[in-house]
């Protein structure tokens, strides 16, 4: 990536490191999948905010929906912080129901919840959920990304679904997100009780984090990689807690899409102060496990039930869904937006399929 700076070793600060850091976050992926480089942040202390009651959200509160917050665990006992969305004029009968996360390093109370509330507000009861170690969910040390644990998320805010008195628990859905197209399908794989999925403008973070983005790293600089990221866990050690990687420039430069991302994190759009892509980081060492286990490897064992992959014709990232799409099995539809970015997926109602959506969980998910 253009801009960055040189860096170098800060230990009271927790920065890090050499001169070859810049192109060890370049070729991980991680730093442009969820907004690199600049200047390197302190270690964060906090092991999660306190769930606030205010409506913190960047979308204005629909007056035809009931909100609450709430909490459940996943099953490495990390406590999850959700926002649960339901239909304000629901009859007794128990509805179906929608577990919604994402993007990759963003919070409930941007585009995930967006969807949630608006889903909410056709019928169903939602829940948007901040990830483990990210927004309000618990989890020590913050910021820190795995494709085992966050695949678990999806399932445990299933389990929190299926115990609600509202909710037919034989009529879950999910919806993923940018990078957690990739999380919902790889929960909807294993995870039998999901009985139909919608990955929209969805990232597979495994490949972009081990490949590179349209797998352009050679060999021998994913060997480079891992070596450097290696040898950042004796530092992380040493120290005691990890370092963690720059944040994002706040200057509108770069690639097109990263213009596109600065406009939605940065701006009042979509900026949220406990979202890692706004002007937060991830640990450095957060793209390892992403580097060998990758996550869309049974995708076709998500048949029979259906997956809608949601995509812009514009978007960076559209050859995601398209080897997705060709790896699932049927029954399967690939929407593709015309004119359509990646972000303009994030919250554009004018562009988000929403009618489509409706349509494709009431089919199937019905009673």
């Amino acid at each position: 990536m253009s801009g960055q700076s040189e860096l170098r070793i800060n230990t009271e600060q927790g920065a890090v490191e050499d001169p070859g850091r810049r192109n060890l976050l370049r070729l991980s992926g991680v730093s442009a999948a969820a907004l690199g480089a600049a200047s390197l942040l302190p270690t964060p202390n906090a092991e999660a905010h306190t769930m606030t009651n205010d409506w913190d959200k960047v979308f204005p509160r629909s007056a035809n929906v009931d909100h609450q917050k709430i909490s459940f665990k996943n099953r490495y006992g990390i406590t999850l912080a959700g926002d649960l969305y339901l239909p304000k004029n629901r009859a007794n009968g128990r509805l179906a129901a929608l577990a919604v996360g994402g993007p990759f390093g963003a919070v409930k109370e941007q585009s995930s919840g967006l969807y949630a509330q608006t889903m909410a507000e056709r019928g169903f009861v939602t829940l948007a959920f901040d990830p483990s170690y990210t927004g309000e969910s618990g989890g020590a040390p913050r910021n820190v990304a795995s494709p085992d644990i966050n695949t678990e998320d999806f399932m445990a805010a299933i389990d929190s679904l299926g115990l609600h008195d509202a909710v037919d628990r034989e009529r879950i859905g999910v919806i993923g997100i940018c990078g957690w197209g990739g999380m919902a399908l790889s929960a909807a794989a294993v995870d039998k009780r999901v009985k139909a999925v919608v990955a929209s403008t969805m990232y597979d973070m495994t490949r972009v984090m081990s490949k590179g983005y349209n797998d352009s790293m050679t060999l021998e600089q994913r060997t480079q990689t891992l070596e450097q990221l290696s040898r950042q866990r004796w530092t992380d050690a040493e120290r005691g807690t990890p370092n963690y990687q720059p944040r994002y420039n706040v200057e509108r430069k770069g690639e097109p899409f990263m213009i596109d991302y600065h406009d939605y994190y940065m701006t009042p759009r979509g900026y949220h102060p406990r979202a890692v892509n706004s002007g937060n980081a991830w640990t450095i060492t957060t793209p390892l496990p992403f580097n060998n286990l990758p996550i869309l490897t049974c995708i076709s064992e998500i048949s029979p039930r259906p997956v809608l992959f949601v995509h812009g014709e514009k978007a960076h990232s559209l050859y995601f869904a398209q080897t997705a799409y060709a790896a699932a099995a049927e029954p399967k539809e690939l929407m593709i937006i015309a004119g359509a970015s990646h972000t303009d997926l994030y919250d554009k109602m004018d562009v988000i399929p929403f009618d489509r959506l409706q349509s494709f969980f009431n089919q199937h998910l019905a009673a």
